[in-house]
């Protein structure tokens, strides 16, 4: 049995207790796939992170990110956290730096800052959000969320579905009350929702332009089904596929923007997503998605 440090974090939050919770495990030399699931089972958390020593020795790590029933290709939440883990560990304790994290999806870019004490992290999309074909009718998506027909859609956005390396389904809604009562219908959902692979549905990602916080450009919510389904209160690979339809609707001119994306408010935990945009020739030539991390608790597994 070899003793193993983990970490715990709160991503997308300056606060402890708020945000999308995170497992951080280190030394897991000698970690196969079946022994990594399974702690994510045990953690049963959203996601959890797995440190491993990078292939390219010019990189930080290797990453490989679960949730509780399987290994994802990427996610925005566990990049974010465990890049400001690594950075908040490093022997000069500047928590700052530029480096590389392996991901399945391939290497990925981050950049760790401090400010007001704060530390943030933001990352370069390894790939570009791309609309994907969605056959399913827009009245049917939004009674599968218990709303009517005049409530989806609001200006020119409608119902679309992209990715940027994990697919989303993202559902416009009129205002924030509608955002509130959304329900998902999980049986709904599956007869008409596209696949993500063999055994998982793409989820809905729902949001409006009214906010409640005056610096947010939108206010979302993401719904993962399943039996049962779960709200996730920070979804940073959805905001990555969320800029497509961003790009598409809203068609922003060229220069980089950055847009705040509130989430997690219905559920308690409050999370602020920032997404930036370099648009050049009226195209996304990059994007960048970044966030606050908070440490909350430390400790080891005997496995």
């Amino acid at each position: 049995m070899q003793p193993r440090n983990y970490l715990l974090y709160d991503v997308f939050t300056r606060d402890r207790l708020a945000g999308n919770p995170l497992a951080v495990v280190l030394d897991c030399e000698g970690l196969d796939t079946a022994a990594m699931q399974t702690i994510a089972r045990e953690f049963n958390l959203s996601e959890s992170v797995f440190v491993l020593p990078p292939e390219n020795p010019k990189h930080r790590a290797r990453i490989r990110i679960f949730t509780p029933d399987y290994e994802m290709p990427f996610a925005g939440h566990p990049t974010v956290g465990a890049a400001i883990a690594l950075a908040e560990m490093s022997e000069d304790d500047g928590a700052a730096g530029i480096f590389v994290l392996e991901e399945n999806i391939g290497p990925v870019r981050c950049a760790v800052s401090r400010n007001d004490g704060a530390t943030f992290a933001e990352f370069d999309l390894a790939k570009l959000p791309e609309q994907l074909e969605l056959s399913a009718d827009p009245v049917r998506i939004g009674a599968a969320l218990g709303l009517a027909p005049h409530e989806i859609g609001f200006e020119n956005h409608q119902v679309s579905f992209w990715s940027a390396g994990v697919p989303y389904v993202t559902i416009p809604v009129a205002d924030l009350e509608v955002a509130s009562r959304i329900r998902l219908d999980n049986q709904a959902w599956s007869e008409l929702a596209p696949r993500k692979s063999d055994w998982a549905f793409a989820s809905p990602y729902v949001y409006c332009r009214q906010t409640v916080n005056h610096e947010s450009a939108f206010h979302v919510r993401m719904v993962v089904p399943g039996t049962p389904s779960y709200e996730d209160p920070a979804t940073g690979s959805a905001a990555a596929a969320f800029a497509g339809a961003i790009m598409h609707f809203d068609g922003p001119t060229d220069g980089v923007s950055q847009l705040w994306i509130e989430q997690g408010l219905e559920m308690g935990r409050p999370s602020r997503i920032r997404l930036e945009l370099n648009v050049e020739g009226a195209k996304l030539a990059s994007a960048r998605i970044g966030g606050n991390a908070v440490k909350v608790a430390e400790g080891r597994l005997f496995v």
